[in-house]
């Protein structure tokens, strides 16, 4: 009998137990908690509060450092195709026309000569690798803080942002093609006319002056500078050099050398010529 009744009361203790906790909570879902992220160190501290976001009208806030949808400041762009080089997958597509003159100038003073006219990022191919980003030497290509982008087709994950529609490219087109057939044009017409130019007669008869470097010479001290100038006026003076002509200059002897030498000549043109040979036999007496 004692059990039956303990039992009845341990039933009621845990029922009214609880029925405490979920009145509780039903107290506590007056407010929602605040939104805070993960790294947020007071993120442990909501102990009390509706933990489910109504979502889309309220969101997690989402950190400045993270890789989400890019986007691209196409007026800062000066089509210099390192993006799309440099992209692993080749989500990054760019037609760029050129141009004959400067466009404009980008927000850091970097001057525009190339249209866009075509710029699409394709987002279903990106890996958010974020290699675009560094690249980029104007800063025009970033991540913005939008990752909620999923749609039901495919195709409207291709983003474009080239600011000239159809026409308009067709038009720069053709005007550079324009200015490139132009300059040929004056290229050809200015070699004939060059060729069949008459030569220049000069009147005067002053020599013409000699070549000088454009390199500027080292600074000389003012007394070489004034002995080089009295050699230039003694060079523009002095009567035209003769012709070159080679001199032999001859040996020259030791004195006793040439002594000997003339005495030798002298020995020779006083001396009488030597007798001719001529054979004598002896006559023996047998033979007599």
């Amino acid at each position: 009998m004692s059990t039956y009744f303990k039992n009845i009361s341990r039933g009621i203790k845990t029922t009214l137990k609880g029925m405490s906790l979920t009145l509780k909570h039903f107290w506590n879902a007056r407010r929602s908690r605040k939104p805070y992220a993960m790294q947020d160190s007071n993120y442990f501290d909501l102990k009390t509060g509706i933990v489910t976001l109504q979502y889309p009208h309220q969101l997690l806030p989402v950190p400045d450092n993270g890789r989400y949808q890019l986007d691209c400041e196409i007026d800062d762009c000066i089509v210099c195709d390192k993006c799309a080089k440099i992209c692993p997958v080749d989500c990054i597509d760019i037609e760029p026309i050129k141009s004959s003159e400067v466009i404009s100038y980008t927000s850091d003073g970097s001057p525009v000569r190339l249209y866009a006219a075509k710029f699409d990022i394709d987002m279903a191919k990106c890996c958010f690798c974020g290699l675009c980003t560094t690249v980029c030497p104007t800063e025009c290509l970033t991540m913005t803080t939008e990752y909620d982008f999923s749609v039901v087709d495919i195709t409207q994950m291709n983003f474009e942002f080239s600011n000239l529609s159809a026409d308009q490219a067709d038009k720069k087109r053709k005007l550079y093609e324009q200015f490139v057939a132009e300059k040929e044009a004056l290229k050809k017409s200015s070699q004939p006319s060059a060729n069949n130019q008459e030569p220049v007669v000069e009147l005067s008869n002053k020599p013409k002056p000699a070549f000088k470097p454009s390199f500027k010479p080292a600074v000389k001290p003012a007394e070489t500078i004034i002995s080089q100038d009295v050699k230039d006026e003694k060079t523009e003076t002095a009567t035209p050099k003769p012709a070159f002509k080679p001199s032999f200059k001859p040996v020259v002897k030791p004195a006793e050398t040439t002594i000997s030498q003339e005495v030798k000549e002298e020995k020779t043109e006083t001396a009488t010529p030597k007798p001719v040979f001529k054979p004598t036999i002896k006559i023996t007496p047998k033979d007599q």
